[in-house]
């Protein structure tokens, strides 16, 4: 079955970096999208980053030039880099992989979609503070 585990996370301060992963044990027939959203407290779920088979990327505004997404696709593990962080990106992070048979209605591999591509993870915590 495929089951993200995401991992990389932790306390930061501003300006500082982190690299989460998000291991997948198998990768389901067909599947070519895979993407980073966040959730923070209180707020909504935002998508942060995706990537397609053929290396198609895409950024929410706010992470543009910051961060950077990137798989090992032999390995199944996504990447995401991430730098000059910010306190608003506080957040848990999750990672999901597209899964075709969990998929319902029209979608594309960008951001507004990534969180209902299939299956995410239980993510990992990302904090970022003086």
């Amino acid at each position: 079955q495929v089951q993200p585990v995401e991992s990389g996370g932790g306390s930061v301060q501003p300006g500082g970096s982190l690299r989460l992963s998000c291991e997948v044990s198998e990768y389901a027939e067909s599947s070519y999208c895979w993407g980073w959203f966040r959730q923070a407290p209180g707020k909504e779920r935002e998508g942060v980053a995706t990537i397609d088979k053929d290396g198609r990327v895409s950024y929410m505004g706010s992470v543009k030039g910051r961060f950077t997404i990137s798989q090992d696709y032999t390995k199944h593990t996504l990447f995401l880099q991430m730098t000059s962080l910010q306190p608003e990106d506080t957040a848990r992070y999750h990672c999901a992989v597209h899964v075709p048979s969990l998929v319902r209605g029209p979608w594309s591999c960008r951001t507004s979609d990534v969180s209902r591509i299939g299956r995410s993870g239980q993510g990992t915590q990302v904090t970022v503070s003086p």
